[in-house]
């Protein structure tokens, strides 16, 4: 728990982080999340639980055990993006910490994430080193990258996590597991997570728009979580998750990209989407993929999607041509 000392005029707090994980019908992992949580060397932190009216019991084991949670309860699913927003803007702390609740926290895992924030003013996140919850020799995510074909991968799936003992920048921070800077979430330059993306890619699309005004992203070696994954959806590959991130790739594309950057990378994207209709109409998933890829165009071609579209602007466009290079430099991490 976090100790409230006024000083002066204003009230200072302990906490520089608060932990905001949300949750749907998680019953098979909560209680192990925030157990976790509560064991880590770290003491003073908030956390916030934000329920997408879950049925399974998981909000009463919350009430119950964990009384010092706070609790924000939603009566419909409102998906990750809006869910994680509220618990951002409900926090008050310098930095929020997203974390999925089929996850284990490390002993350090807040020390070692806050510290990479304090050490470096311009990093706008920072990523925990995922390691699979059932097989701990093989790494769930070692910090996210996108690339000229409109995807996004992780760095190390399936490897053996000792390969990943160094800090080192990456394109985006994975929300499962990961700490932002507050105040850059509050301005309208970079913002909160966008909820037309409801679920996936809206962490790789804030970590995009940080690098637009500047800011970096960070993998944080000796922050550690085991991570059960794909708990909500219920596999890696299924058809709401894949009609959903099909979508999102588009739109992703659209609002980040000035049209000059849409043209220079089209053949790259022509491909990718194309390798990605080929490879799931081979698992029997090609109409949820190309449904998504136009319910996609839609989403751009709408009013909620024009809105949230970035407007180029020419002074920063020493950022947008450093995250072109690294669109490029990224074909060649996806090869490894």
């Amino acid at each position: 728990m976090c100790q409230k000392n006024v000083k002066g005029q204003g009230i200072m707090t302990d906490c520089k982080s608060t932990v905001v994980i949300p949750n749907y019908n998680g019953i098979n992992y909560m209680e192990a999340c925030l157990e976790s949580l509560y064991a880590g060397t770290s003491k003073h932190f908030h956390v916030i639980v934000v329920d997408n009216a879950s049925t399974d019991g998981s909000l009463e084991i919350v009430r119950q055990k964990f009384p010092q949670v706070r609790l924000i309860e939603n009566t419909e699913n409102t998906g990750f993006a809006k869910a994680v927003n509220q618990g951002i803007m409900a926090s008050t702390t310098p930095y929020v910490i997203l974390l999925n609740n089929d996850t284990r926290a490390g002993l350090t895992f807040i020390h070692e994430l806050e510290k990479a924030m304090d050490n470096d003013e311009e990093l706008f996140s920072a990523a925990a080193k995922l390691i699979s919850l059932y097989d701990r020799d093989k790494t769930d995510d070692a910090g996210d990258f996108y690339c000229a074909l409109g995807w996004a991968f992780a760095k190390g799936k399936g490897k053996n996590p000792d390969l990943f003992d160094k800090d080192y920048d990456i394109f985006a921070a994975c929300g499962g597991a990961a700490i932002y800077r507050r105040a850059l979430l509050a301005e309208n330059a970079i913002g909160l997570f966008d909820e037309n993306h409801f679920a996936y890619l809206e962490d790789i699309d804030i970590g995009y728009r940080a690098k637009l005004h500047g800011y970096r992203n960070r993998f944080v070696a000796n922050s550690i979580v085991y991570h059960a994954g794909s708990a909500t959806s219920g596999s890696r590959h299924n058809a709401f998750k894949v009609r959903l991130a099909s979508q999102n790739s588009v739109y992703l594309v659209y609002k980040n990209m000035p049209l000059f950057q849409i043209l220079l990378n089209l053949p790259f994207l022509a491909a990718g989407f194309l390798i990605k209709t080929l490879f799931f109409l081979r698992k029997g998933l090609g109409r949820p993929y190309v449904g998504g890829l136009l319910n996609g165009v839609r989403l751009c071609a709408s009013a909620k999607g024009r809105a949230h579209k970035l407007h180029f602007e020419g002074k920063r466009i020493r950022y947008y041509i450093a995250v072109q290079l690294s669109l490029w430099r990224n074909l060649l991490r996806l090869a490894r």
